[in-house]
This record gives C-alpha cells, structure tokens and sequence, in this order.
C-alpha cells in the first residue's frame, strides 16, 4: 500500500543530517553540506547529488574514510537518490553509514537510531516491511534507552513503526503507537507545535483509512489550526494540512468542501517553493484526483500534464 500522496510530507522521518557542530571535516565541507540540505528540501535533486559527492569527497580526504562526517555525508547522498526513487544506490551508501556510526559512536547511540530509521524507510518505500520492522524496533529501543521513554526521538521512531504497520494495514498495532507518540510531543513540546500537528495528521489518516471519517476530521483541523497559527497562514505544512483535510471530504464525496482547500494548498506551494517543486507536483495531482471523481477530465489532465512535467525536471 502506498502511502497517500497528500500525506506523503507530513511523515515523521529522519531523512537528512545537519553538520554538526565544529565539523572534522572542515568548513568548506559545512558549506557543502548546508547547501546539499538546502537543495534537498527545494526539491533540486540532480543538483543536490552533484553537491553531495563534492562533499563526501571532501569528508573522506579531510577527516578520514570512518569518520562520523563521512556517515552523514553518505547519508545525505542517500536520501537524494531515495526521493528520485533510485533506491539501489541508495541502499549501500545508508549501510555504510550506519556501519561507520556503530564503529565510532557505539551500537546503542542516538546517531545509529537515526541511521537505523533511515534505511529501514528505504525498505519500507519498497515494500519491504520484513527487513525494516527490525531496523525500526531496534532503533525505538536505542532511543528510548538514551533518551528516555518521553523524548521527542522517541516519539519518531514510535511513528515511524506505527507508519510501516498502517502501510501493511496492520491498524491494531499501529493506533496505540501513534496515540503514544502524540502524548509525548504534547508533553514534550506542549499541545500547540507544529509536531503535534504533523502526529495529529497521522493518526487522522489512520483513521481515514478505515473509514473512521468522524473521529478523523477534528484531527485534521486541530493540525490544520496549529500550524495555521504557529508557522503563518502560507506555510508549506499548512499546504500539506489542507491536502489532508481536503482528501477526507474526498473520499466522503463532499467535493464542494474539497475543492478550495486543494486550490488554496496549491496557491501555497507555489509560492512559497516555487512552480516546480516536486511538492507543487503533489498538489496538482490531489486536484486532478479531484476533477477526475467529479467527470472534470478535460481539467484535470491538464493538471496530470503539468505535474508530469515537474516530475521529469526532478529526474
């Protein structure tokens, strides 16, 4: 089962790794690593792989072949290729990664449940569910052990686990996960940020998914409210919360209600990410699903054509 496009940027995900701070590496590696995470999150991902090997290289020569800066380089490369769907070389750069953080940090460190997250969500993306649900648990335990049962980590890994059981429809399992997870941030963060929102929208979908449209909308709207309030009312997340409640009327055929909440989604990403972002991409095809439930065709294949086209930019 394919995680629904309109939820796809409200996931929980460890996908990409700052510099950290005071980097073996060196600044012109900082410099390259603060732009690969930039064109990563702009959607320029052939550029942002040109970029990441430049600084990989510089890791490896400067700070030594198994240093924690040569990890998150591997591991920013990775996530390039894993959002343009190029999963095989993706895969060995995460191992390698995760590999070089066990060796200098230790097994049961922080930075390993990062680097576990990451390739256990490259399999998920595949549909391999057997080898990532062990990838997922053992980071769950690192963490909570390092950090505490009530870390905001914590509470990813929790949503992580609880994102692979809803993707296999396993939805007994995965609703006291997410429940856990929004009680942590709550508490942790306090009811009103932006990651309780994106733990609301999860837990939402759950229940769409099932049909559980009544217990699913004040969710929605409750997230919508939070990052509407905490991040502008033009915020790229707010799009993503409106994408969410706007495919909740969908699926219940309120299309009326639908309709402005997918324009106004996409006005935002337009402008805030620009025309081409694979983001605004999303948006296009939402509405054309739209169009399409409502005998629009003609509408919405020219929408089809346009996010086609921003798709093959991103290649």
């Amino acid at each position: 089962m394919k995680t629904p496009a309109s939820v796809l940027f409200a996931l929980l995900l460890l996908c990409a790794s700052p510099a950290p701070v005071h980097a073996q590496a060196g600044m012109e590696w900082e410099t390259l690593n603060d732009e690969v995470m930039s064109l990563l999150r702009a959607g320029k991902y052939e550029r942002g792989v040109l970029v990441a090997r430049k600084a990989l290289a510089v890791a490896e020569k400067n700070a030594g072949p198994d240093h924690r800066d040569v990890a998150t380089s591997l591991n920013n490369l990775a996530a390039l290729y894993r959002a343009q769907g190029q999963y095989a070389p993706a895969e060995p750069l995460y191992k390698r990664a995760l590999a070089i953080r066990e060796k200098a940090l230790g097994p049961d460190h922080p930075d390993v449940a990062t680097s576990l997250n990451n390739l256990a969500f490259l399999y998920k993306t595949q549909g391999q569910y057997a080898p990532a649900e062990p990838l997922y648990k053992r980071s769950l335990a690192i963490r909570e052990k390092a950090l505490g049962p009530d870390h905001p980590d914590v509470a990813t890994s929790l949503n992580n686990l609880a994102e692979l059981y809803r993707t296999q429809g396993q939805y007994a399992q995965a609703e006291p996960l997410y429940k856990r997870s929004l009680a942590i941030k709550e508490k942790a963060l306090g009811p009103d940020h932006p990651s309780v929102a994106t733990s609301l929208n999860n837990l939402a979908e759950l229940y769409r998914v099932q049909g559980q449209y009544a217990p699913a909308e004040p969710l929605y709207k409750r997230a919508l409210a939070i990052d509407e309030k905490a991040l502008g009312p033009n915020h790229p997340d707010v799009a993503t919360d409106l994408n969410n409640l706007a495919l909740l009327y969908k699926t219940q055929g309120r299309y009326a209600q639908a309709e402005p909440l997918y324009k106004r989604a996409l006005a935002i990403v337009e402008k805030a990410l620009g025309p081409d972002h694979p983001h605004v991409a999303t948006s296009l095809e939402n509405m054309a699903g739209l169009y399409r439930a409502t005998k629009r065709n003609e509408e919405a294949e020219k929408l089809e054509q346009r996010a086609t086209r921003i798709r093959a930019i991103q290649r």
